[in-house]
């Protein structure tokens, strides 16, 4: 026997078993033996017995196909609280256990034709219902029982566990000891003894030839994939014609807050202005689904979460053009539906669709058009309905008006709830390969897209600049003509 303050070293390879003074008790007995690794071990034990008995004292192994690896999995906590109660996601999933699954090749061929399984049995629904990693699964134990009685279950403390998914990836926790110092475990007792140990890489270093030739394994592995992937994607990349922009806006409808009726949805479109494009199979309007709302501090809010797509080319016309093009619109009206399927307008709204690539989160309020007196606010209330725009164009610039000036005068408006969208905008050309040298020239108007994300800006100063010229003008062409003169002779 070791004296009471003995130390030990044990260096344990990836799943290599090392008995504990339990288990060589328990497997010394044929009868004790069940399974065909019960059976293994009592041969391994005796073979130990006569080799002069097992070199590891209190450092013992538990691989992964031991008992207690499926025990610790199945009631591991989340807190130190003894009263914890295993939740009911808990307790069915316990028994699915990630390990290295034999799938079939029927089921993996047939997976690839039937995206929906209509009749799944229990075993595919355990192990479908998370993202089963297959991992193998080691732990390293210590005996921490008093001198001289050991092989008791309850001194059994777990030192360190080891785990290895199917992407290679090694997990240890706790992590190598390294500089840090050792780790403590204090037991509860009469003598509360204190046990410190340290866990360190006894890996043989890779030779620089073994590891040269790990590269460029690695290297002939990233490049066939590569070839894969190319072989998946196709070797022509689409790219725009000369002169055209494409642009992308992948959105979503976040919210609705602040109307004055529940049970919400959005209807929106998109319109085109000259020179943009789509393509046939793109669909430039959408309706939402009903959507009923909740408290949110002070407003009612109804999240609805909706995406869409939009897909749209612009191809400028006359090079010799010198105008910044417009941008497409996104027009959108709020509607509520109640039990009697009874619909009501609750807002207008339009958005010009973001200038600049990225992530954009817009918050647009809007307005419902209202009558003079109670009758109309009656009839909303008791049969649904409200005055609504034949055109919803009309919540801009009506696409019919043709004039210089747009008077809304008499119009009658009230201000309702707001809208939240959130739009991430792509942009492809050929103009932003060229070089800077090319951008300098500025020959067209996609030449100066090439920087995109200072158009908005450039396009908000000359829309003043044009207005104020426009003033000046009219102040101008309103003074009388001996006092345009006069002042000209005394300048």
């Amino acid at each position: 026997r070791r004296p009471p303050d003995e130390e030990e070293e044990a260096v344990v390879a990836w799943q290599e078993k090392l008995f504990s003074q339990f288990e060589v008790d328990l497997y010394q007995n044929e009868s004790a033996c069940q399974t065909p690794l019960d059976r293994q071990y009592h041969e391994e034990i005796l073979k130990l017995e006569k080799a002069g008995g097992r070199k590891n004292y209190r450092i013992f192994t538990y691989t992964d196909h031991d008992r207690f690896t499926n025990l610790e999995e199945h009631y591991q906590k989340v807190t130190d609280s003894v009263h914890e109660v295993p939740s009911y996601l808990a307790e069915r999933m316990a028994t699915a256990r990630r390990r290295r699954q034999d799938r079939r090749p029927i089921e993996g061929s047939s997976l690839k034709s039937k995206v929906i399984t209509w009749e799944p049995s229990e075993e595919f629904i355990k192990n479908n219902h998370v993202i089963n990693t297959p991992v193998q699964t080691m732990y390293i134990m210590g005996d921490l029982g008093p001198y001289g009685k050991l092989g008791r279950r309850e001194y059994e403390h777990v030192l360190c566990t080891i785990k290895v998914d199917s992407n290679g990836v090694i997990t240890v926790k706790p992590d190598f000891t390294g500089t840090k110092g050792a780790y403590r475990i204090e037991l509860d007792g009469e003598k509360r003894e204190l046990w410190k140990y340290t866990i360190e890489n006894a890996s043989v270093q890779v030779q620089q030839e073994e590891e040269e030739r790990e590269q460029r394994m690695f290297r002939d592995l990233y490049s066939r994939h590569k070839e894969y992937l190319s072989g998946l994607v196709g070797s022509e990349f689409e790219m725009p014609l000369p002169g055209t922009l494409r642009l992308f806006v992948n959105g979503e409808i976040v919210s609705a807050q602040g109307y004055e009726y529940d049970n919400l949805y959005v209807h929106f479109f998109l319109e085109l202005p000259k020179c943009w494009s789509s393509p046939a199979f793109q669909q430039l309007s959408g309706v939402t689904q009903t959507c009923a709302t909740k408290k949110v501090g002070w407003d009612n809010v109804a999240y609805f979460c909706y995406l869409f797509t939009l897909e749209m080319f612009f191809t400028q016309e006359d090079e010799s053009e010198d105008s910044l093009p417009q941008w497409p619109v996104l027009y959108f009206e709020v509607l509520s539906l109640d039990f009697w399927q009874r619909y009501r307008v609750e807002g207008y709204g339009s958005l010009v669709l973001p200038a600049s690539p990225g992530l954009h989160t817009f918050t647009i309020t809007t307005w419902r058009p209202v009558e003079l007196g109670t009758v109309s606010e009656l009839r909303r209330f008791f049969i649904g309905g409200s005055p609504e725009l034949e055109d919803l164009t009309y919540i801009r610039i009506p696409s019919t008006f043709k004039g210089e000036r747009l008077s809304r005068l008499g119009f009658r408006t009230k201000t309702t709830g707001s809208v939240t969208f959130r739009l991430h905008c792509l942009q492809q050309s050929k103009a932003f390969l060229e070089t800077s040298a090319l951008r300098q020239r500025m020959q067209s108007v996609l030449d100066r897209l090439g920087g995109i994300s200072q158009q908005s800006s450039v396009y908000n100063v000359l829309e003043a600049f044009q207005r104020a010229r426009r003033r000046m003008q009219e102040a101008r062409e309103s003074l009388p003509q001996d006092l345009i003169s006069t002042s000209a002779t005394t300048v």
